[in-house]
């Protein structure tokens, strides 16, 4: 019998969605708590002494992130190449090797992105490959990505917190030529500068309108819309290349592309992704890193609000 435990770390998460999202993944065979509090190192105690993996939420995806690296340094915990770039952690798995440290929100926008560029792929690499579907999605996508354009594709990522840190780095391993944006434009700068082997490009906010219109993949993590949005004519939504322009958003409770506007860039072809995407992706491969199994990808989306 499998006795193994999985849960959520976090504060405030009494409403979430987890338990119910990983009970669809595997159909209920695996416990799956919340495990809610103000102080980390108490729920840390608690996994390490109880649970198999867990996922991490704020507040807490740093304090998860500074264990790894002080773990890793002792040799006792691997951290992946990701997860290191973002320096956040929403995942820990304990392994044969010591605790792993890895970041599902990375791998949720590749396959979004990679699902939008090339139909089918996801599916065709989980099929064959098992719970590491997604690194063949991503090496699929860093081979294919020029010759699908034509000319190397550009990516616009606009807001630069936790998310928009995850986007930039998944969009620049992935192939894209990467501009960062932010409300506050030194925001963008720092993370340019923290992560100067990417080349980031940052650019001011002011010019969103005329980036969008230039960039093949525009991944917008901001909270709200900004007010440029509305005015977005159908010509700044054409894409010159590929699949057409494609647009994915976190924010999947209120939804910054929207009514007039999401007619307006579906009209000319271009793919608008919706965060419940990013979301159920996330889930598909965090939850396969945790169990070591396949989720069930369409339950998990029909689980999703």
């Amino acid at each position: 019998m499998d006795t193994r435990r999985f849960g959520l770390i976090g504060t405030g998460i009494g409403e979430s969605r987890s338990p119910q999202l990983f009970r669809a993944a595997y159909d209920g065979r695996y416990p799956y708590d919340l495990l809610d509090g103000t102080d980390f190192m108490p729920l840390w105690k608690r996994f390490l002494e109880e649970y198999q993996a867990v996922n991490i939420t704020a507040p807490f995806k740093q304090d998860a992130f500074a264990q790894g690296l002080q773990l890793a340094r002792n040799g006792y915990a691997g951290i992946s190449g990701p997860c290191f770039k973002i320096g956040a952690t929403n995942l820990v798995v304990k392994t044969a090797e010591g605790l792993m440290f890895h970041n599902s929100d990375f791998s949720g926008i590749i396959l979004s992105v990679a699902e939008a560029c090339f139909p089918g792929v996801v599916g065709h690499c989980y099929d064959v490959y098992g719970e590491k579907g997604y690194i063949k999605v991503h090496q699929f996508v860093k081979e294919n990505l020029d010759s699908l354009y034509g000319y190397k594709p550009q990516a616009l990522i606009v807001g630069c917190g936790g998310a928009g840190r995850a986007a930039a780095v998944a969009a620049a391993e992935m192939g894209f030529a990467t501009a960062l944006m932010n409300r506050t434009h030194e925001k963008a700068q720092a993370l340019a500068a923290d992560l100067p082997e990417y080349g980031f490009i940052p650019v001011p906010i002011s010019d969103f309108p005329a980036a969008l219109e230039e960039c093949d993949l525009v991944i917008y993590t901001l909270p709200e819309a900004i007010p440029a949005i509305d005015g977005l004519t159908e010509g700044r939504f054409r894409g010159e290349g590929g699949p057409g322009k494609v647009i994915l958003e976190a924010n999947y409770k209120t939804p910054a592309f929207s009514g007039e506007v999401r007619r307006r860039l579906e009209t000319v072809g271009a793919r608008y992704v919706s965060g419940m995407q990013w979301l159920m992706y996330q889930a598909v491969t965090g939850y396969g890193l945790m169990t070591g199994e396949v989720a069930d990808r369409e339950a998990i989306l029909q689980a999703l609000p």
